[in-house]
């Protein structure tokens, strides 16, 4: 499985890390349908900080990111599994294609949260950087300006007409 495809069908809702059902069930090769009727019949397995249902306000965004029509597409909110929902689907989907889809869903969160602790500590380092040398850019960037406006200055008197000898 990819882990590039899963990275992409993972977004955003609500501060957590999600990918929706049909985003799901197109990894599974099965219908959404199916999914979604599985997960009904495990309800209890699927508390909310595993699994929620969209809003219809969060599915109406999310529909116009996607560019759906109104005359066909889902007519449903989707359900979001968070990581520990994905890991449950492996108990309540039993197949081995499941199995394998759940492994690269998993590698594909976990690549997901080491990507954000790097770019967080290289935020880090960039912060102590501009306070250690923000001064000294400071004056970089003056003595740069300074030279802008004495080139300009040049370059506007020197189209004048020459006067005297």
């Amino acid at each position: 499985m990819e882990l590039e495809l899963i990275k992409n069908s993972i977004l955003d809702i609500r501060g957590k890390r999600v990918i929706l059902d049909f985003e799901l069930a197109k990894l599974y090769g099965i219908e959404t349908k199916r999914l979604k009727e599985s997960v009904r019949r495990n309800l209890r397995r699927f508390p909310d900080d595993f699994m929620f249902e969209l809003s219809q306000e969060e599915w109406f965004i999310l529909r116009s990111q996607f560019a759906s029509s109104s005359w066909g597409g889902k007519r449903y909110s989707p359900f979001a599994f968070t990581e520990q929902g994905v890991a449950m689907l492996s108990s309540v989907l039993n197949s081995d294609r499941a199995i394998e889809v759940n492994i690269s869903i998993m590698r594909a969160f976990v690549l997901m949260r080491q990507w954000t602790l790097e770019y967080q500590d290289l935020q880090d380092k960039l912060s102590e950087l501009e306070q250690r040398f923000g001064q000294k850019f400071t004056d970089i960037e003056q003595v740069l300006n300074y030279l802008i406006q004495k080139d300009q200055n040049q370059v506007q008197q020197g189209g004048r007409k020459r006067i005297g000898f």
